[in-house]
């Protein structure tokens, strides 16, 4: 098999993160990992050299040697996992689907229930995506001496969007907020693709105003799709 990625530093992200309310509750989402997952051993196999952040996920998604698979919980911990390792980098693929929000307060042991309503109060995690889009445009602003490694440059940023409604306004205010140099962009709340099925169909916008769309297929074969793009905005650099 062609390894056009051989060499290549590639750092993925996957499945949900999990924020707790108790021993026993958490919030979360549908996410299954297989999309990221798909990626990662896509990537491995054109000659990436991979490392995959993962949030929990079934035994259905594994991953073959040597790739290095760092498990995470949290959103704070998989924030922690990627700002560690982005800066040894030439591609970062966002492809966890990371939760926005988690308890204020964690409660050491299980919340009892009592009369009445419970209120939660609820407060952002870290924003994983923007903050690699402004490491992205310091690089860019102050960029390296000519012995560097083109990976302290800028490493190419992927983000995803999952969207219910107006699926590429959404996808694209993303790209240009979050500094990306694609996003990937997918509608949810549909039967057979998305959030837990083997299948879907995806959106890609980049920078130069581009929109490419995939056909309902296997994420195998989105993976692939994905990455022919990837390596399309890294033969314009």
């Amino acid at each position: 098999m062609k390894q056009p990625l051989k060499g290549r530093r590639i750092l993925i992200t996957a499945g949900p993160t999990r924020e707790y309310l108790d021993p026993v509750r958490f919030l979360s989402n549908p996410s299954s990992g297989k999309m990221g997952y798909a990626l990662a051993e896509e990537a491995q196999k054109q000659g990436a050299k991979v490392m995959l952040i993962s949030g929990p996920v079934g035994a259905y998604c594994h991953t073959p040697p040597p790739m290095r698979v760092i498990p995470v919980t949290s959103a704070q911990q998989m924030y922690r996992a990627v700002m560690q390792h982005a800066k040894q980098t030439d591609i970062l693929i966002m492809a966890a689907a990371v939760s926005d929000y988690r308890p204020e307060k964690t409660s050491p042991h299980k919340v009892k229930k009592r009369p009445g309503p419970m209120t939660i109060r609820l407060v952002r995690t870290p924003d994983i995506l923007a903050a690699l889009g402004k490491m992205k445009r310091a690089r860019a602003q102050h960029p390296p001496e000519a012995d560097q490694p083109p990976a302290e440059a800028a490493p190419l940023l992927v983000g995803f969007a999952a969207e219910t409604q107006n699926l590429i306004k959404n996808a694209r205010d993303k790209l240009l907020k979050k500094n990306c140099d694609l996003v990937v962009a997918n509608q949810v709340g549909k039967n057979h693709q998305g959030f837990a099925s083997d299948q879907n169909q995806v959106f890609l916008l980049d920078r130069d105003k581009n929109i490419t769309r995939s056909p309902l297929t296997s994420k195998r074969l989105i993976a692939r799709f994905i990455l022919r793009h990837i390596k399309k905005l890294l033969s314009k650099r």
